[in-house]
């Protein structure tokens, strides 16, 4: 899909790469969700959505219906980064799921049916057990997203989601260091620009 820069993709998991959507890797605010076509290329890029699938609900949707979806989308991205800043650095905890009942609402809109499928020679027998999600309207854009969140919040150890230290980058990851030592969304972008900072400082220092 033409027109849009390629997401940011460093989080390590797809409910905060969502967060990082919208970003400051460098100067300028980047807005990926910025209407119902970077909504859908964000998706796809993500490979959260099969672009069939996307294709055909660019098809069906009314005008102005997907525009609304990725205002849908925004909000739930804010209201998901509150839920990050209050709890990151830290173990989630059973009291915490009373904040979460606007995913699992979100959650209990899904529809999906499982059927058998050829696997490919991958394992012992030759079928497997597939999940399909029906695309029925283009709110349904959201589910993806909400299951990337929901993954989040009950695989990972929240004490290992982290901000960039960039002093003007946003952007979340999780950290899977053996030393949980990471600060820097990627090195090759503020980590770099840490150093050649810290360079200039000790030269004029010295």
């Amino acid at each position: 899909m033409p027109g849009y820069s390629p997401p940011i993709f460093v989080a390590g998991c797809r409910g905060l790469d969502f967060l990082n959507s919208v970003a400051t890797p460098v100067d300028t605010v980047v807005e990926w969700i910025d209407s119902g076509a970077g909504l859908m290329n964000w998706l796809a890029q993500a490979e959260l959505v099969p672009r069939d699938a996307l294709s055909t609900l660019k098809r069906l949707a009314l005008p102005g219906e997907l525009d609304d979806v990725a205002a849908q989308a925004r909000r739930l991205r804010e209201w998901f980064r509150a839920f990050v800043e209050a709890h990151r650095g830290r173990p989630l905890e059973e009291a915490d799921e009373r904040e979460l009942q606007p995913l699992s609402r979100l959650l209990d809109r899904d529809d999906i049916f499982r059927r058998i499928v050829v696997s490919g020679g991958r394992d012992e027998t030759p079928f497997e057990l597939q999940a399909i999600r029906r695309w029925r309207t283009p709110d349904s854009l959201l589910l993806p997203i909400g299951e990337a969140l929901a993954q989040l919040v009950c695989t990972e150890d929240f004490a290992n989601v982290k901000a960039c230290e960039g002093s003007v980058c946003t952007l979340f990851f999780l950290d899977h260091t053996r030393t949980k030592a990471r600060r820097w969304c990627s090195m090759s972008l503020c980590g770099n620009r840490a150093k050649q900072a810290a360079h200039r400082l000790r030269l004029r220092t010295s």
